[in-house]
């Protein structure tokens, strides 16, 4: 009888072998990048998975293995009955690839490896892909309807979703203070003309224009939506950008502290739109931080909003209302009040530092952002996280991945475990505001009594339905009840 090892150089046939091995847990965005990588080389991939009671195992063989199988680059996956460099010794693959946080240590493989010629390959995979080359040859799966819910993580984290619809009918028992960056949004819709004979520019004629409070105003807004007491403190322009932003708050019922700075405009991000997709995107704003005079009235607002809160929240986008200094005195009195404090620091044009906002219980920042925040931009998704974690001394951290999903990194029995959550929208239509509405309603979730696994399935529930409308539209507790208890839309498992 044939063994494994020679069954699979068999099957290879005269390719080249590239080899994996793992525990494969969760399969997370950085696996799946470092399997393009191994795919890229040619050959064939075999991905080998680790036994049932080895170092790090938490899922069973079997259903592991599955996962694996399901995705199209990977030609063979075997599971493993004894150590990988054992099997490797046997094997005897071309390539073996590894993630780059193996680079620089002892690797037992080597001496094998070498020994036949063979050669080890680190890397972490490239930071983008499309998430549909993922699958197998049959595409994307069928979807039904607009949001899918997975319920692989519910038994994972042992949690139902009357447990979440409990949740969001908890948040009308709080008090949350926002404050950050105003920013108005701006959509523009226009009929394209075609190309100018001048020269090669597209020609439009603006039809409609509608604008949406953005920013942390809108933080402000899906706080209030959702049915808690919102306090919202910021800088803006003596514009009338300004004051639609105030009208608007104003039929929310949010209690506006927004103070006048006659030297800045109030940021205002314009969207020029044609047949559904965005053209050209012009933005007014100034980034030079507000003065100490306004500084200072900005902490003596957060410390008389934060007495008696139980939510902070800072929706940073790096325009100036939220200098270091404020941040420091206002996240110091946030802690004598013990008030849960949160922070998201946004850059998409600009940079940002997620890890100035020190001990906090919740930040969200993109993997672009964690990467700014530590300074890394080659190390695998999993280990900036880490590294993110200990700089920023944050108790829990979603990293939101776009059409990637989500990646959750938190505390579990005692240590730190990661777990991730596809995109539950497949089919967006403006995917801007996605981030702010994880955010807000993950925080809100964590201090209404969910533990973080609740809270980022929650998040991702409020992101998908955001995405599904053009614009930063309120989350509203009505509308999230109904994505969760939909009967039609009952969760389904599907890998990305």
């Amino acid at each position: 009888m044939h063994s494994l090892a020679e069954e699979v150089r068999r099957r290879a046939a005269d390719d080249k072998i590239i080899f994996i091995s793992g525990n494969f847990n969760i399969l997370h965005p950085g696996h799946l990048r470092l399997f393009r990588f191994a795919a890229e080389l040619g050959g064939r991939l075999v991905v080998g998975v680790n036994a049932d009671g080895q170092e790090g195992v938490t899922v069973e063989q079997s259903r592991r293995l599955e996962d694996v199988r399901s995705i199209g680059m990977v030609h063979e996956a075997i599971a493993l009955a004894e150590e990988a460099v054992d099997f490797i010794a046997r094997l005897r693959p071309e390539f073996v690839v590894k993630g780059k946080e193996f680079l620089g240590l002892l690797n037992e493989e080597q001496g094998i490896v070498d020994s036949y010629g063979g050669t080890i390959l680190f890397s972490s995979g490239e930071v983008r892909f499309n998430p549909s080359e993922l699958m197998g040859s049959g595409g994307s799966p069928q979807i039904e309807s607009m949001i899918i819910k997975p319920s692989d993580f519910l038994r994972r984290n042992g949690f139902s979703m009357r447990v979440l619809s409990d949740t969001l009918a908890s948040f009308k028992n709080l008090k949350v203070v926002v404050i950050g960056d105003l920013i108005v949004d701006e959509y523009i819709n226009c009929d394209p003309l075609g190309m100018s004979r001048e020269d090669p520019t597209l020609v439009v004629t603006p039809v409609e224009s509608k604008r949406f409070i953005g920013g942390a105003g809108i933080v402000a807004s899906h706080a209030r939506g959702l049915g808690a007491a919102v306090t919202f403190i910021s800088i803006a322009g003596d514009d009338d950008a300004a004051q639609f932003a105030r009208d608007q708050l104003a039929r929310q019922k949010v209690d506006q502290q927004i103070f006048v700075d006659p030297t800045r405009p109030t940021t205002l991000k314009q969207r020029f739109r044609a047949a559904g997709k965005t053209l050209l995107r012009v933005n007014h704003l100034r980034q030079l931080s507000v003065s100490p005079a306004l500084q200072k009235r900005l902490i003596s607002a957060a410390e008389k909003a934060l007495q008696g809160a139980d939510v902070l929240l800072f929706s940073d986008f790096n325009y100036g209302c939220l200098a270091q200094s404020v941040v420091e005195r206002i996240s110091a009195f946030g802690r004598e009040q013990g008030v849960l404090m949160a922070a998201d620091s946004q850059a998409s044009s600009q940079m940002s530092d997620i890890s100035r906002f020190k001990g906090m219980s919740l930040i969200t920042p993109t993997e672009h952002e964690v990467r700014l925040a530590i300074r890394e931009e080659e190390a695998g998704l999993i280990q900036i996280t880490e590294r993110l974690q200990k700089v920023a001394d944050a108790e829990n951290l979603l990293v939101t991945l776009g059409a990637e999903g989500m990646l959750i990194y938190a505390p579990k029995n005692n240590t730190y475990h990661t777990d991730r959550l596809p995109a539950f929208n497949r089919a967006p239509k403006d995917v801007a505001g996605a981030g702010d509405s994880v955010f807000t309603c993950a925080a809100m979730a964590l201090r209404a009594g969910a533990d973080i696994w609740q809270a980022a399935y929650l998040g991702s529930i409020a992101a998908a339905w955001q995405v599904s409308h053009v614009g930063n539209t309120q989350l509203t507790t009505p509308a999230l009840l109904r994505e969760v208890s939909r009967s039609e839309r009952e969760p389904q498992e599907y890998l990305l």
